[in-house]
């Protein structure tokens, strides 16, 4: 990284440091509770969500830049994409749209039975428990690989 791109990028650092610490003492310097404070938190998740916008945009096109530069990485990634949709199909047939109810058993809003908001948390929680168990079981045989090469 040249030495000039790198001040610009320390001084654009900086500078947001500086907005995102004079709108965080600002909520501070309100009285507490006060309709003042809240409004004071508007424009300090407003800049924080920009903030976030912004580095997910950064990342994904640095990511495609990346995968045009090195187009050898295409083909993994694709693969990779490849495997999380045949997981997430398996674990969409696993999940389920049953019920959700509270500790009263009364039917919470949104989760009625065959609610397509329920078969997802159900898949997700599924996809998750399949990421995990390959994770646990590509850990150990690493940790096995490792133990029987010493």
């Amino acid at each position: 990284m040249s030495s000039k791109f790198s001040k610009i990028l320390t001084i654009l650092v900086a500078l947001i440091s500086l907005i995102g610490a004079l709108l965080f003492v600002n909520v501070f310097l309100q009285e507490s509770q006060s309709e003042a404070q809240v409004q004071a938190v508007v424009p300090l998740i407003e800049y924080s969500a920009i903030l976030f916008y912004v580095a997910v945009a950064v990342t994904i096109v640095l990511s495609i830049v990346g995968l045009v530069k090195n187009p050898q990485n295409l083909k993994k990634t694709l693969l990779g994409i490849g495997v999380l949709a045949v997981l997430l199909i398996i674990s969409y047939s696993l999940g389920d749209s049953n019920v959700v109810s509270d500790a009263n058993d009364k039917i919470i809003e949104g989760g009625e039975q065959g609610s397509s908001i329920n078969q997802w948390v159900g898949s997700l929680i599924w996809l998750s428990t399949i990421l995990v168990i390959i994770g646990g079981v590509l850990f150990v045989a690493d940790l096995v690989k490792g133990v029987s090469k010493s």
